[in-house]
């Protein structure tokens, strides 16, 4: 049947619009004998409420909706369609079966019980000796929900760590170094403590001096990454984490940079009390704006008592449980753990992804993971050092962190070669980070690039550098070729449209 269109009213019209129960369907309600009838016009709305115009609504066919929305897709930059060099971010290309697995989980419920979820409960127990034996751990909580949750639970971890032993109290600051990611000390304000930085020294490692002046007996902690910001395996990390020990503080692993460890070195080795690993990062799952993520957190053993609960504990005939208390196994732990800080599991299907991954590659495909990201980032600054200046001028991990200040004295900073590279087909780096390298421009090729990818990204790096010795200003405008123009950030900072106008 052919419903003949009625014309649309006159926005501004003040009468009632007409009945639309003729052309589109009728208000029904169930009547005392279960029959529907129909229901009194406009019975639950007051006069004052019924709208008096009808909603401008477009008059669009199947095909021109889902055209208009297929192109605004095809406009999106994606891991699917192009490289993100984003130093310490680590968007990289995952596999889709990453994706259906954790399909298959999609409708389980955090509160769901044991006796009906075996198999995940399997997973999460299996996942967990992984990572700690990646790690060199001893134990895993799986809770966290992304990097900055599992370090807040670290360090609410630490607080009780050091209440047991009585010196709650007295232990209030924690150290970071200044190449630490944000989270580290917005983390440790979160959980009340009182955060002292401490400076890189030239080689770009913790400087030694500078921390052992900062160590008293009122420390709780250090929060290290490690490769940390720069791109760089910290050369001293032993002596580190022995020294912050010896005053009676926690070494926090910021495990950010995890992927490239992998078969190289694991932080419980090191040094290290725990370390979070940022699955969602070293094993799939892209994090793009803000999620999906993931932080299982690893311990030694010292620790373990303080871990969130529930726990996954498996029984000697193969079945698991969720166990919360510990009273009749270990009295003398009653009451240590910090609680749950997220439900059961956390972010499953983040999780059942990282399983996913790791189980497709075996340890082998993990270990060639590791050495392909520090390959693939050695030969990607091999390409562009002749052009850009290397912030510490060492052999880097996973990622490496150039200076844009030539360029800015040239006429462009690091901001501009970012929107140029838009131009050029390619997502920009990471800008302006760490704070402690001026103009940086932060970049991790991954491990899943070709090498076809890396030599035109660097082609594409290069000729910037040389537009800008010639024509500074084609780089300052752009970009030119992308749907939008380049914004006025500052004007957008200070005057925000926090409302649409009609």
């Amino acid at each position: 049947m052919i419903v003949k269109r009625q014309p649309i009213p006159d926005v501004g019209a003040t009468t009632p619009v007409p009945a639309l129960e003729p052309l589109l369907f009728e208000l029904a309600r169930p009547g005392r004998n279960g029959r529907h009838v129909r229901a009194e016009k406009s019975a639950d709305i007051p006069a004052a409420f019924q709208r008096r115009a009808p909603l401008r609504l477009p008059e669009l066919t199947e095909p021109q909706v889902v055209r208009h929305y297929t192109h605004l897709a095809q406009l999106n930059y994606s891991v699917d369609t192009g490289m993100y060099p984003l130093g310490s971010c680590t968007m990289k290309y995952n596999p889709k079966i990453n994706d259906r697995t954790a399909a298959l989980f999609a409708d389980l419920h955090p509160r769901q019980s044991y006796t009906t979820t075996q198999g995940v409960l399997a997973i999460g127990y299996e996942l967990e000796q992984m990572l700690a034996k990646i790690t060199g751990m001893d134990f895993v909580t799986l809770q966290p929900a992304a990097g900055a949750q599992s370090e807040f639970t670290a360090l609410l971890m630490f607080k009780a760590y050091h209440a047991k032993r009585g010196e709650a109290a007295q232990r209030r600051r924690i150290i970071v170094p200044d190449s630490a990611h944000g989270t580290n000390p917005a983390s440790a304000a979160m959980c009340g403590y009182d955060v002292v930085t401490v400076k890189s020294d030239a080689r770009g490692n913790v400087d030694l001096g500078a921390l052992k002046a900062a160590l008293g007996p009122d420390v709780a902690g250090f929060m290290l990454t490690n490769p940390n910001t720069l791109g760089l395996f910290e050369e001293r990390v032993r002596e580190v984490c022995a020294a912050v020990h010896d005053a009676g503080g926690l070494v926090y692993g910021d495990g950010a940079n995890m992927n490239a460890l992998l078969g190289v070195a694991r932080p419980g080795d090191l040094g290290f009390d725990c370390v979070h690993i940022n699955v969602h990062k070293t094993f799939s799952t892209p994090h793009g704006a803000g999620g999906p993520g993931a932080g299982p957190l690893c311990v030694k053993e010292r620790l373990r008592p303080f871990l969130p609960k529930p726990w996954i504990v498996r029984e000697a005939d193969g079945s698991y449980h969720y166990d919360t208390a510990r009273e009749d196994r270990e009295p003398e732990t009653v009451g240590d753990s910090i609680g749950s800080v997220k439900q059961r599991l956390g972010n499953f299907g983040v999780l059942a992804r990282a399983y996913t991954y790791m189980k497709t590659l075996g340890e082998e495909g993990l270990v060639e993971t590791g050495r392909d990201a520090v390959l693939a980032a050695n030969y990607l600054l091999a390409l562009l050092r002749d052009k850009y200046d290397v912030a510490y001028d060492r052999t880097p991990m996973h990622e490496f962190v150039l200076s844009a200040a030539k360029q800015k004295k040239q006429g462009a900073n690091a901001l501009d070669i970012s929107k140029a590279l838009l131009d050029e087909g390619f997502h920009s780096p990471t800008v302006y980070f760490p704070l402690i390298v001026p103009e940086a421009l932060m970049i991790e090729p991954t491990e899943t690039e070709p090498t076809e990818t890396l030599d035109a990204f660097a082609d594409a790096m290069n000729r910037i550098a040389d537009r800008i010795i010639t024509d500074p200003a084609s780089v300052h405008d752009a970009p030119k070729s992308t749907p939008l123009r380049r914004l006025d950030e500052v004007a957008a900072a200070r005057k925000p449209i926090l409302r649409y106008k009609q």
